[in-house]
């Protein structure tokens, strides 16, 4: 995800929270064996690198709302960002993804070790994708462990703890919901994508971890309220930016395959415009195809835009930025969150122009 907000002080802290916790992981793992450290030695791979979106939008909310203990605040933010490593390595497993950033991912890294140990391609890559999982799983299983060393009353605990449960809980329903709509031949209407892209993205990325900040900095519930209100409508309008770019963006800046998501027949704002007009016959057949070729993509490309979807999505991901925005302006956000978050609605409609 790109950089959205303000840097915030305290992101050192968070990369050394996560430096803390993966050298205690790895020390615990060599004493069980050396593939099982070199497991987490590439889980922490993939946690690197990133941009940190997730502990930004914690650090700001918490500083900018007059926290100051940022070693404190860190640990929630590193706590999001290993929820965050688990749900990229679960989801590149659900796409059948093997790349990740322009390298192998967790599922790539073992389906080469298992073709250069022999292993038909099959078998390959049946060990990558479980290596894959089991990788998501101890990162979505530690994510709570980090957020356990926050030191706070037992009430803000315990409501740090149900912010980051319906992160999980919520994210896994958007996950769900993508599968079972997969099921049917129908293509679901816009508010259920609109719905998923909630679940998916919003409270995990943006609701979660700006309520968490607030909650750690001692904020009301009228401003709490609020900020999971701003980061609903950015969410939503994120994860429509993001199939846009899923489909129309450049490989190298996005990570991943600029036609998975069609092979995968992935249901978006796209593909839900598309399907109410003629053109969609000319396509239907070919979206959600597993032997899609990179030449099919380009001709269901060339129908999204001519049919005026690709126009549409970005319409709708900009209404969904100014709805955001308006939740900002209110007397109870102060005005240096405000002029933290707006950029961020900016540059979330901005990356698909």
């Amino acid at each position: 995800m790109d950089t959205l907000l303000v840097e915030p002080a305290g992101l050192e802290q968070v990369e050394s929270a996560l430096e803390r916790f993966f050298e205690e992981s790895k020390a615990r793992a060599a004493r069980i064996g050396p593939g099982y450290h070199a497991l987490w030695e590439t889980l922490e791979r993939c946690t690197a690198g990133g941009k940190r979106f997730r502990p930004r939008m914690v650090m700001s909310a918490y500083q900018m709302l007059g926290g100051r203990d940022l070693a404190n605040a860190a640990e929630v933010g590193a706590a999001f960002e290993l929820l965050h490593t688990a749900l990229i390595v679960h989801d590149d497993v659900i796409d059948r993804d093997f790349v990740r950033r322009g390298i192998p991912n967790v599922s790539g890294r073992y389906r080469t070790i298992a073709e250069g140990a022999g292993m038909s391609p099959e078998g390959a890559h049946h060990v990558g994708l479980s290596a894959g999982v089991i990788a998501g799983d101890l990162a979505l299983s530690n994510a709570y462990r980090l957020l356990e060393r926050v030191e706070a009353p037992p009430a803000v605990r315990r409501r740090l703890g149900d912010i980051l449960d319906e992160a999980v809980f919520a994210s896994a329903a958007g996950e769900f919901l993508d599968i079972e709509t997969s099921l049917d031949p129908a293509m679901p209407s816009l508010e259920a994508i609109v719905d998923m892209a909630r679940l998916k993205t919003s409270v995990y990325s943006f609701e979660g971890p700006l309520q968490a900040g607030a909650v750690l900095a001692g904020a009301d519930e009228e401003l709490i309220a609020r900020l999971g209100d701003f980061g609903r409508d950015a969410g939503i309008a994120y994860q429509i930016a993001d199939d846009l770019l899923g489909v129309f963006g450049n490989e190298t800046r996005t990570g991943k395959t600029n036609w998975g998501d069609l092979r995968e027949g992935k249901r978006t704002a796209l593909l839900s415009y598309v399907s109410a007009r003629p053109e969609w016959e000319d396509i239907s057949a070919l979206v959600g195809s597993p032997g899609m070729s990179a030449a099919d993509a380009d001709f269901v490309r060339r129908i999204l835009v001519d049919s005026g979807a690709k126009d549409y999505s970005s319409d709708l991901a900009a209404e969904y930025a100014a709805r955001a925005r308006t939740h900002l302006d209110s007397d109870v956000v102060p005005s240096a969150l405000r002029s933290a978050l707006h950029p961020v609605v900016t540059a979330v409609v901005d990356r698909v122009h």
